[in-house]
């Protein structure tokens, strides 16, 4: 299931649509908009953990009261929601100009008021960091982090999942998330902003 996927799931079908409710956006501004954004926070994650930064990524998913962002769009568009999201799209992105940057270029693309997609943007993070988290509760990030320290390291473990290989202990969890985060195949339009930023 791709991270798209993931958030059309949401709250029975409808939490795109009342994220969109509560920050004053239309349901097709919503979707556009997540449509760019949901792939580029998968591949931006992805990108992160292939250079290194997989226990980061892995870290930003413990928490197991994140899924109350995925499961209320109320809480993920509150303050408290979209200051978590900022902080996950942050460490993702490496910092608040990257995160910036990609709210202008999504607002550019899509022809939304560049003030408006800089809340959606970090609520619409907090849901996908709370769906996420639903689907890798702690117990097994647990397990994927220290397979890793046990083999070899977790980029050890990440190199082979990349190669198409499978890690020996915590592989079919890492596989999991790794095809959640890049589904597709293809990414996202906003690939080439996130390029600048993540290296």
């Amino acid at each position: 299931m791709s991270i798209m996927k993931l958030l059309q799931q949401a709250q029975g079908g409808q939490g795109l649509g009342q994220l969109a409710a509560q920050l004053g956006l239309d349901q097709g501004t919503a979707d556009q908009l997540a449509q760019m954004l949901a792939p580029a926070i998968g591949s931006a994650a992805r990108e992160r953990a292939s250079q290194g930064g997989l226990e980061n990524v892995l870290g930003a998913l413990r928490g197991e009261g994140q899924a109350r962002m995925f499961d209320d769009a109320r809480t993920a568009a509150s303050p408290e929601g979209r200051a978590q999201g900022m902080d996950f799209l942050e460490q993702l992105l490496g910092g608040r100009e990257a995160t910036q940057s990609l709210a202008q270029e999504a607002a550019r693309r899509s022809g939304t008021e560049e003030s408006l997609v800089s809340q959606f943007l970090p609520a619409l993070a907090a849901m996908v960091q709370g769906g996420l988290q639903k689907n890798l509760p702690d117990s097994q990030i647990d397990g994927m982090m220290q397979a890793g320290g046990a083999g070899g390291g977790l980029m050890g473990m990440i190199g082979g999942l990349m190669g198409g290989a499978k890690g020996a202990q915590g592989g079919g969890e890492l596989s999991q998330l790794f095809q959640m985060l890049d589904e597709n195949g293809d990414g996202s339009p906003l690939d080439d902003i996130l390029r600048k930023f993540i290296r």
